[in-house]
């Protein structure tokens, strides 16, 4: 099975007003015809109008939904609404959510399931903190994620992992490329034991964590690196831009 076209994958986290889709306009004037994927997930105030505003030239995705379709959950969102919304992604597990709202793998992969079923796309993040990392435990953490956070039923259409680890994010400190090398390979191999070479082969795999316009072309020479979960450098057209012809090559 082929791997699918490389994605550019924007997640705004909780930033972005409706007058910050002028960026999006200006990222479709620079590069609504690039050969990747372009994603960009806003925070759900954003998802509708940005579904609107972007067409077919960029997707839309929402940073995280409810386990259950519906129901007495005041201030969530269930991926139903999210794909309604026009969403056709949505973001699970990101370390934020487990560490702010403390989620477990249980309600990754339920969260996950959800938006399988609501014909969703799911980015599932998985990473190791700084901590695991000097104690010589990320792959064990990369397993135990893999293992508690992704559903049987797994596809190179309704999946995309996405490896941050968590010392990475908005620091500044990025993986050596040897670092990256060495867990995008194990994840690729992990997926392949579970679930056959064909669709590990085809579920995309994502470096997260301070990816720049200035070290992207690097990250993504790296094999087993299909392209980028993106935060603080998404929000600006021209920064993501850059992120973009990276990827591009």
């Amino acid at each position: 099975m082929e791997r699918h076209r490389k994605l550019a994958a924007g997640n705004w986290k909780m930033n972005g007003l409706s007058d910050h889709l002028g960026e999006i306009a200006a990222l479709i004037g620079s590069h609504g015809d690039a050969t990747c994927e372009i994603l960009i997930c806003p925070p759900a105030t954003l998802v509708a109008p940005m579904a609107a505003h972007a067409g077919s030239r960029i997707a839309v995705g929402g940073q995280d939904c409810h386990a259950e379709a519906n129901g007495a959950h005041t201030g969530d969102i269930s991926a139903e609404m999210l794909r309604d919304a026009g969403a056709t992604y949505v973001i699970t597990g990101h370390s934020e959510r487990r560490a702010d709202h403390g989620e477990s793998d249980e309600a990754v992969r339920a969260k996950t399931e959800a938006g399988w079923k609501a014909g969703l796309v799911v980015i599932l993040c998985i990473g190791e903190t700084l901590d695991q990392r000097e104690a010589g435990e990320t792959l064990s953490v990369i397993d135990g994620q893999l293992a508690g956070s992704v559903p049987e039923g797994a596809t190179g259409d309704n999946l995309v992992i996405a490896y941050e680890p968590v010392w990475a994010i908005g620091t500044g400190k990025v993986p050596s490329v040897e670092q990256i090398a060495e867990v995008h390979d194990h994840i690729r191999k992990t997926l392949s034991e579970r679930f056959g070479t064909g669709t590990a082969d085809a579920v995309r795999l994502l470096y997260g964590g301070s990816v720049k316009p200035g070290n992207a072309s690097e990250i993504f020479a790296v094999d087993n690196v299909d392209g980028a979960l993106v935060g603080g450098a998404s929000l600006k057209a021209d920064d993501f831009g850059g992120i973009i012809s990276a990827l591009e090559g």
